[in-house]
């Protein structure tokens, strides 16, 4: 499934503008290694540093190496050891040496963000807490708290503990950015919620999470374009949002360019090697990149399939034809290659005469009776709402979109004209896999979903 915000693995709290000039010259490798200052401001640059040149990340990865190695670690290494190696997500090796630091406010903080990463929400607000009394910036501990409330599934104690806050606090891009992410939580209005983001990102526009919120919303809505544009900006920023990479990388299989998808799940894995969607997404995209394609085949498919959607009212048929046909349901030419000359024969009125009729008339396009009846599908279920109760009712006819799908499995009932649950449970596996960019994670997704409201696809 695909992330939401809640999912976010970007840690929003760090977010600062983006200014080139502050990190042009800026020594990663010395930040990391010297026994200078080493606070909020160094721990921004080696970010900035990192989003403008990806290359520099592999000298901070070394760099964190060879401090690790050393043998003679202070309480204030140990505080620098511990916020590099969250940075690289290695939270639980992050929360021990931070543990072994000096007991600072800076250690607090990100024992504080190492916990939210992992889950462990009550232990994230109790460490923003203690960040807060030794000395860390008070609004930004009070949005780290909120956000470990809205993602442990409390937001509505998530906004009260917004709507506390005050003074200039509430017009940063980080406050504008929780505030969103929480109307949204509660299921407030979409245009609530862009407006938040909008802010967001004017204040700074470069936020991951308020640029993955917009995007987001844009991807829900159909809008693609706009929706990869600010997915790319997401993904522009170190640490890369997670949300945004697989987001955009389900966006670029749509669109069939497999290499790029490729890349976002790899660079999800680079940081989080066990991570469960991105390593079968990356395997969906590269087995869908392997495969060969045919452009002369696909042409000649794409005109076969033009002449069978011809209506036969295009044609001068006898009246008689023309109401057999009509009666029978047969519409197009594609209709007609699906049905037997027995079928036709044994319909009332419809006699040989009538059979050379249409024989002439296929043979016209190239095409014969019955040339397709093999592939013939069987008819979908109608469904019995004469026996079901009011509320069993009420639920087939709910929106698709209320079963909160990943974006690939939303993307799949569009294309299949899937808009109510009740039309869903009616299609089997089969029929969903047969969707484009539809694979076996998807399946699951929504059998789970279905399973949930005690409802199974046609023949599971």
């Amino acid at each position: 499934m695909a992330i939401s915000p809640a999912d976010s693995l970007t840690p929003e709290l760090m977010q600062v503008p983006f200014k080139m000039s502050q990190h042009l010259d800026f020594d990663v490798r010395d930040v990391v290694l010297s026994d200078g200052s080493f606070g909020p401001n160094e721990i921004s640059q080696i970010l900035l540093a990192i989003s403008h040149d990806p290359t520099r990340l592999a000298v901070f990865r070394d760099s964190v190496m060879d401090l690790e190695r050393r043998e003679d670690h202070t309480p204030a290494s140990n505080a620098r050891l511990g916020v590099c190696q969250y940075l690289l997500g290695y939270y639980e090796r992050s929360i021990k040496t931070l543990q072994s630091a000096d007991g600072g406010a800076l250690a607090h903080f990100y024992i504080a963000l190492a916990n939210q990463s992992l889950g462990n929400y009550p232990a994230a607000i109790t460490s923003f807490e203690s960040a807060r009394r030794a000395g860390y910036e008070p609004g930004q501990c009070e949005l780290g708290a909120a956000e470990s409330l809205r993602m442990s599934g409390d937001a509505d104690a998530s906004l009260q503990r917004l709507d506390a806050l005050s003074g200039a606090v509430e017009q940063t891009a980080g406050y504008l950015y929780q505030r969103g992410a929480t109307v949204a939580a509660l299921g407030g209005k979409p245009e609530e919620v862009c407006a938040l983001y909008e802010r967001a990102v004017e204040v700074d526009g470069n936020h991951a999470g308020a640029l993955f919120g917009l995007a987001l919303e844009n991807d829900r809505r159909g809008n693609d374009d706009l929706a990869v544009d600010l997915y790319q900006r997401a993904v522009a920023r170190y640490p890369s949002h997670v949300g945004a990479l697989v987001n955009l990388g389900l966006l670029y299989e749509d669109r069939e360019q497999y290499d790029r998808a490729q890349r976002c799940y790899q660079r999800v894995l680079d940081s989080f090697p066990s991570h469960p969607r991105a390593r079968l997404f990356l395997l969906d995209a590269q087995a869908s990149g392997d495969m060969y394609y045919d452009e002369e085949a696909q042409k000649k498919r794409d005109r076969l399939s033009q002449v069978l959607g011809v209506p036969v009212s295009d044609f001068e048929l006898s009246v008689r034809s023309r109401n057999c046909l009509q009666k029978m349901g047969i519409t197009t030419l594609g209709d007609l290659t699906r049905c037997t000359e027995q079928e036709l024969l044994s319909s009332k009125n419809f006699g040989e005469t009538s059979l050379i009729e249409i024989r002439e008339m296929l043979r016209s396009k190239g095409l014969e009776l019955g040339q397709f009846s093999h592939e013939r599908s069987e008819p979908e279920p109608t469904l019995d709402y004469e026996n079901m109760s009011p509320d069993e009712q009420a639920l087939l006819e709910r929106p698709i979109s209320d079963l909160n799908l990943s974006v690939r499995a939303r993307k799949c009932m569009v294309r299949l004209g899937i808009s109510t649950v009740g039309e869903l449970i009616r299609k089997t596996g089969d029929d969903l896999l047969e969707c484009k960019n539809f694979g076996v994670t998807s399946l699951n997704e929504v059998r789970e979903k279905l399973e949930q409201h005690g409802l199974k696809l046609r023949g599971d």
